[in-house]
C-alpha cells in the first residue's frame, strides 16, 4: 500500500471556535503527528541501522539549527559563500571584509560556512554580533574561524545537505565570492531552487574585487553552454546579478527590497507582500505585461489572509495575489523589478 501524501499545511482549515488565529497551533500539531507516524513506519519497514542513524542524526542537527535560527527569524540575513583557501592579503578577501562591513552597517546578519578565507573575511567585516556560522565536519580544511569559533550563533553539522538547507531556508539574500567546487555547487543549487519554485525569490549577487574576471568568465560559460543551447531560458539570467564591487552588490540587494517585502503560497495562489500599495494604473500594466506568468485568472489585490494574521511583522502590508506558473520564475523577478522601479 502506498503511503498517502501528507496534507499540505496550507490546506489545513482554521478552526473558528478555538482561537482568533488557530492556524499555527493546528498545523504544528498535524506535522508533529506526521513525524511520529513516520518514525513508527520506519520500525514497521525494518529500516537498516545505518539508515536510521542517518535519519536520526539529520533530524537532531536540524532541530538544533532551527532552534538556533528561530531567535533571529525576523532579522534580515544574507548567506555569503566563497573559498576557504583565499588568503587574507588576496583582493577578494579584502572585498569580502568590505561587503560584510556594508551589510552590518545596514544591520543585516551575515551567515557563512564559518570557515577561513572568504567566510572569515565576511565575518570580520560584519563583526561577532552580526555573524552566524553553519560549519561542517570535515577531515581537513574546515575549522571555525576566529570570529565565530566560540560564539553561540555557531552550529556545526555532519551532513552537507542539512547545512545547505540552513544556508537557504532562513536568509533573504545570497552573495557569492570566487571559490571552488563548493561555491559553484551552492550557486547552482540556489539558482535551481529558485528557478523551480522550491525557494522564493531572493537577490543573488556574484561579487569579487574590482577588475576581476572570475564572474565574467562564469557568465560567458552560462550564456554559451546553457542559454545558447536552450538549456535555460533568457529570463533565467535575471535570477543573478554580477556586481562591480561590494557597494554595487549592496545596492542590488536593497533595490530588490525597495517595494517587494516577501511572499508565500496560500492554497493555489502566490501572495506578494509589498512595502507600498499598487495603484490601479500599475496593476493594469502588470496584467498587460505579464500574462505569461499566470496559470489562469489575473493579478489582483487581496487582503491579509487569516493564515497570516498571527504574523505581526507582515499582516499590515499591502498584497498582490496571482495563480503563478512556476515555469516562469525569471519573469516573476522581472515583475518585482517593475514594482521596485515604479513605486520607489
Amino acid at each position: 500500500m502506498v503511503d498517502p501524501d501528507p496534507q499540505p499545511a496550507d490546506e489545513l482549515k482554521p478552526t473558528e471556535t478555538t482561537a482568533p488565529f488557530p492556524y499555527e497551533s493546528t498545523a504544528r500539531k498535524h506535522w508533529l503527528d506526521e513525524l511520529r507516524r513516520t518514525a513508527d513506519k520506519l520500525d514497521q519497514d525494518h529500516v537498516s541501522v545505518g539508515d536510521l542513524k542517518l535519519l536520526t542524526r539529520a533530524v537532531k542537527e536540524l532541530r538544533y539549527a532551527f532552534k538556533l535560527f528561530s531567535a533571529y527569524r525576523h532579522r534580515r540575513k544574507i548567506s555569503v559563500f566563497g573559498s576557504a583557501r583565499t588568503p587574507p592579503d588576496d583582493p577578494d578577501f579584502l572585498a569580502s571584509v568590505e561587503f560584510g562591513r556594508l551589510m552590518a552597517e545596514k544591520e543585516w546578519m551575515v551567515v557563512t560556512g564559518a570557515g577561513n578565507g572568504i567566510m572569515e573575511g565576511a565575518h570580520i567585516g560584519a563583526g561577532p554580533k552580526l555573524s552566524m556560522g553553519v560549519n561542517i565536519m570535515l577531515p581537513f580544511e574546515q575549522s571555525a574561524n576566529s570570529v565565530i569559533a566560540h560564539d553561540e550563533k555557531l552550529v556545526t553539522l555532519r551532513y552537507f545537505f542539512t547545512r545547505k538547507l540552513m544556508f537557504v531556508k532562513e536568509v533573504h539574500a545570497a552573495a557569492f565570492f570566487p571559490g571552488g567546487f563548493g561555491t559553484q555547487d551552492e550557486l547552482f543549487e540556489l539558482l535551481t531552487l529558485v528557478q523551480t519554485g522550491k525557494r522564493d525569490l531572493l537577490p543573488m549577487v556574484c561579487v569579487a574585487h574590482e577588475g576581476s574576471d572570475y564572474w565574467l568568465d562564469w557568465e560567458r560559460y552560462v550564456r554559451r553552454q546553457l542559454l545558447d543551447r536552450k538549456l535555460i531560458s533568457p529570463e533565467d539570467l535575471s535570477l543573478f546579478y554580477l556586481a562591480k564591487s561590494p557597494a554595487d552588490a549592496l545596492d542590488e540587494i536593497f533595490r530588490f527590497y525597495t517595494v517587494y517585502h516577501s511572499s508565500r503560497y496560500i492554497r493555489d495562489k502566490l501572495v506578494l507582500r509589498l512595502n507600498r500599495a499598487v495603484s490601479d494604473e500599475l496593476l493594469d500594466r502588470l496584467n498587460q505585461d505579464f500574462p505569461d506568468i499566470l496559470d489562469g485568472g489575473k493579478i489582483e489585490r487581496v487582503p491579509t489572509h487569516p493564515y497570516e494574521q498571527d504574523d505581526e511583522h507582515t499582516r499590515h502590508l499591502p498584497r498582490l495575489a496571482l495563480r503563478f506558473d512556476r515555469r516562469h520564475t525569471g519573469r516573476l523577478r522581472m515583475l518585482i523589478n517593475v514594482l521596485n522601479w515604479e513605486l520607489s
